[in-house]
């Protein structure tokens, strides 16, 4: 698998594991499920950051900060898909904007 193929497949798995996992803690504490939704959602998140470690650049804060990127989109579509949210023109300009920063900062030729 390319580089960059594999770049982008790994902040997808990071996103579903913080995302989902956050979202699992929020479901326990916010909305009554039961406890061990948290329980899940604690492991999702541990295990995010195993996931993020394999990222092929070197520099932590680079990767950190292409992240949030990557979680800001993903935490859009993951409310659509599972909250039924609806973005308004920001929330999906907003996210475009992200996402091209994430290009730039990681994908950029240095």
């Amino acid at each position: 698998m390319p580089v960059t193929a594999r770049s982008i497949a790994l902040f997808v798995l990071a996103a579903v594991l913080e995302i989902g996992g956050a979202w699992l803690v929020w479901q326990a504490m916010r909305e009554g499920r039961a406890w061990w939704f948290a329980a899940i959602g604690v492991v999702a998140l541990g295990l995010y950051g195993f996931v993020a470690a394999f990222q092929p650049d070197a520099a932590f804060g680079r990767v950190l900060a292409a992240y949030g990127g990557v979680f800001v989109a993903g935490s859009l579509a993951w409310g659509v898909v599972l909250d039924g949210y609806r973005p308004d023109r920001f929330d999906l300009l907003g996210a475009a904007i992200c996402l091209v920063g994430v290009g730039v900062i990681m994908y950029a030729p240095r």
